[in-house]
């Protein structure tokens, strides 16, 4: 049984979000799987999705709902779930195979998209990384006990556990996780004329920031009026093809 796991808190994705990516991953898959997701609202969520109460991290507002909220996963036990998992983002396009996710390097401690803007430095981009349940509390602890000195230190929470990792740390296939911005979009001025491109090879397209999919497959990318002469992108069709 293949364990798919994601996180929704707030209001930035709705369930059409996690709806979207269980149907994705059943398109995608050819093994027996489950879809866990952690969330404060299971409104509207398809029942095949195994819905738990959204863990969180005990440090103060706002950062305790924002990306660092995801360290909540390296407890020593999760609600509903254990051994190996898949952690997907919700605003995650995929286009391919989804099995060899499981199977690469399965001696792995933890695998992971190599941060696209970071390729000479060991770090991980979170969007979609491979784990085993309550193998790295030190991971959590060590931030519950110190947050101030992690949250001075680390911009972010996948830099954080990239570091605490290092030597664990696979990175998967360049040529399946790509970044809608730096390799879908073209480049400079082409960008009003050709939609963004699917890469050869791809099996899951992570989109960071803005836009996100809905946006993206609307040729919308939100940016205040002096940026949108750069920040202009086509409608992208064939997101509307594998994002349902």
């Amino acid at each position: 049984m293949n364990q798919f796991v994601c996180m929704n808190w707030g209001s930035a994705y709705g369930s059409d979000y996690v709806n979207r990516l269980y149907s994705m991953i059943a398109r995608n898959t050819q093994q027996p799987f489950r879809l866990v997701c952690y969330t404060d609202d299971t409104t509207g969520i398809r029942s095949e999705i195994e819905c738990f109460d959204c863990p969180e991290v005990e440090i103060p507002s706002p950062k305790r709902d924002r990306g660092w909220r995801k360290l909540s996963l390296w407890a020593n036990e999760l609600p509903g779930l254990s051994g190996t998992a898949l952690f997907l983002d919700l605003d995650i396009v995929i286009t391919d195979g989804m099995d060899d996710f499981f199977s690469w390097r399965p001696e792995a401690d933890f695998c992971v998209i190599h941060n696209w803007t970071q390729p000479n430095r060991r770090i991980g981009n979170t969007s979609a990384y491979r784990f085993t349940v309550g193998s790295h509390p030190e991971i959590l602890n060590r931030f519950l006990d110190d947050f101030r000195s992690v949250l001075a230190e680390f911009p972010n929470s996948q830099t954080y556990v990239s570091a605490c990792l290092d030597r664990e740390i696979e990175f998967w296939p360049a040529e399946w996780c790509r970044s809608f911005k730096r390799h879908c979009v073209p480049r400079g001025v082409a960008r009003w004329f050709r939609q963004p491109s699917l890469p050869t090879g791809t099996r899951l397209v992570a989109f960071p920031g803005s836009p996100n999919p809905h946006e993206a497959v609307a040729g919308v990318w939100p940016a205040p009026w002096y940026k949108r002469t750069y920040k202009h992108i086509r409608p992208a069709d064939w997101i509307q093809q594998h994002w349902r």
